[in-house]
């Protein structure tokens, strides 16, 4: 497949351009500094693009099979800023205007509902994080909002805490909700769901929680 990722140099977004290659996949990164990006490999096209304007990435996204994003803010200033919403409406224009339909993007666990017969604990540490990042679920949840009004074949992938653990393909996934007692994930297994996703109808235009 052509692919596109978007917030290719962060966390996330560095995994699934490296898992991408390895499956074979030919995968255009759009990066504003090309320095900050780590990963090589045949197959790779490095394309420097500022996301806000949605006409200088539209070359980026045009006929391509699917577009993946891990953007979203770095700080909790960025996302009293809206920076996630901002960034995903510039790659969701750019993409109505090439007529490439499926998008991917991660999104936060909170965002979406928890099951009903989740352990009060569990319960408990999502309020703490929701008070302590509310800027930040406020950011992803107006970005989801983008999601829903856009033509586009859209899944948002919604994880808990991230770790830097390596991949292991042993997560579960939630269509429209989230794993029972899910309080981790590595950021190489979100990009593992992120890239499995691509061809599951199941999926679009729905949230999934994806964890451990």
């Amino acid at each position: 497949m052509r692919l596109t990722v978007f917030g290719a140099t962060g966390g996330i977004g560095q995994e699934i351009v490296r898992q991408a290659l390895t499956a074979g996949h030919k995968v255009t990164a759009v990066v504003r500094d090309p320095a900050r990006l780590t990963v090589t490999g045949e197959g790779l096209e490095v394309f420097r693009a500022d996301v806000r304007d949605p006409e200088a990435v539209r070359p980026a996204v045009a006929g391509r099979d699917a577009v993946l994003s891990g953007l979203g803010a770095r700080n909790r200033a960025d996302a009293a800023r809206g920076v996630a919403t901002e960034l995903t409406r510039g790659v969701l224009r750019a993409m109505d205007a090439e007529g490439t339909r499926r998008l991917l993007v991660v999104s936060a666990a909170p965002v979406g509902p928890q099951p009903a017969d989740s352990p009060l604990l569990d319960r408990a540490m999502l309020g703490v994080v929701d008070r302590v990042l509310r800027d930040v679920y406020t950011d992803l949840t107006a970005m989801e909002a983008e999601l829903a009004a856009s033509a586009t074949d859209w899944t948002s992938v919604r994880p808990p805490r991230l770790t830097d653990k390596p991949v292991t393909g042993s997560y579960r996934t939630v269509v429209g909700g989230f794993p029972r007692s899910g309080r981790t994930i590595a950021r190489a297994d979100v990009a593992h769901a992120m890239l499995g996703m691509v061809d599951d109808r199941g999926t679009v235009r729905q949230g999934v929680g994806v964890a451990y």
